[in-house]
């Protein structure tokens, strides 16, 4: 994943937390998620689509979130984080 289309993502989830008056931010564009699930060694890139809700559940209860296998903006700012994370360690060779 680019850290162009990472930026979009977070940055459509944090437009919509902010602009919502009393109704949640719609989830994340699902490519995007899919995409930083696989960069934190999560989710295999081709695993169907029917393994992200149960795949983000377990992202959410790692990480102290509200457990609803929605990626909403705190899940997706997570996620960003937790990938940005990954692939720092992986170029210092410290992870596999």
């Amino acid at each position: 994943m680019t850290v162009r289309r990472t930026l979009q993502a977070v940055g459509a989830a944090l437009a919509g937390a902010v602009s919502a008056t009393d109704t949640a931010a719609p989830p994340a564009d699902p490519r995007a998620v899919r995409d930083l699930l696989a960069d934190i060694g999560l989710l295999h890139p081709r695993a169907p689509e029917a393994e992200m809700p149960l795949v983000l559940c377990r992202f959410q209860a790692r990480a102290g979130l509200t457990i609803d296998g929605i990626a909403g903006p705190r899940t997706v700012q997570a996620l960003t984080r937790a990938a940005r994370e990954a692939r720092h360690m992986r170029s210092l060779g410290l992870a596999a």
